[in-house]
């Protein structure tokens, strides 16, 4: 990947995360909280999954730890489900996180400790082979469920 091309996609994440902030930052905590009917989540389940999502995808299958602690992995992976309301003590954790661990990202990958990548076919019905495919396809993932909470925000 091209330093222009990783400075590229890290601005469009960066975008994604701060459009998702302009719609989560004029709600109340139980509007966040809140599961509308027909989905299985509500809107800071949403946020944090993109958060872990991101650090499974990039330090995870490059056999590293993610920067966000293992709670916070278990509780918003795929595959799992709001655990009860976040407080606006986690809420606040998330919009710091949601900053931080794209500017980690974005030092360790410049290291260059990206380097034991394990393969991994996506639910999108593709293989990421390396660190650079995961950052890329993170961004199709976060904007999906921008879109996901755009319709939610509609609902609570």
């Amino acid at each position: 990947m091209t330093i222009a091309n990783f400075e590229f996609i890290l601005k469009s994440t960066q975008q994604t995360r701060a459009n998702m902030l302009s719609l989560l930052k004029p709600l109340q905590l139980d509007e966040l909280n809140k599961i509308p009917e027909g989905f299985r989540n509500n809107l800071v389940w949403n946020f944090g999954h993109v958060i872990v999502t991101q650090q499974l995808l990039c330090y995870g299958l490059s056999g590293l730890k993610p920067i966000v602690d293992q709670s916070m992995v278990e509780a918003y992976r795929k595959g799992s489900a709001p655990q009860g309301s976040v407080s606006q003590e986690t809420f606040t954790e998330f919009i710091q996180l949601s900053e931080e661990t794209l500017v980690k990202f974005q030092h360790d990958y410049a290291q260059g400790i990206f380097e034991n990548f394990k393969l991994y076919p996506t639910s999108f019905g593709i293989e990421l082979s390396r660190v650079e495919e995961a950052f890329q396809f993170n961004l199709a993932h976060e904007a999906m469920h921008l879109g996901t909470m755009m319709a939610m925000r509609k609902l609570v």
